[in-house]
């Protein structure tokens, strides 16, 4: 089930959420995934400048996130 649903132009995408965090750092990073619905089935993930020691605390920061950084973050990455 996706976290959150985005229609852009004409395409909706569907978005979730990731965090990773390497063997030798503290922090764990925030990525996104972007799902596009219909025929296309396009995907891929995106960085998010977002950081925490916590993993819980990162989750509930992303939800914070507004729909329109989303959108910009994935119109960055389709050009």
């Amino acid at each position: 089930m996706p976290w959150r649903v985005l229609e852009v132009g004409n395409q909706t995408w569907n978005v979730s959420l990731a965090a990773e965090r390497c063997a030798s750092a503290a922090e764990w990073k925030l990525v996104v995934s972007f799902r596009a619905a219909g025929p296309e089935r396009r995907s891929f993930w995106a960085p998010y400048p977002l950081k925490s020691l916590s993993r819980a605390m990162l989750f509930a920061q992303a939800d914070r996130i507004s729909d329109e950084r989303l959108r910009d973050l994935l119109q960055e990455h389709l050009g």
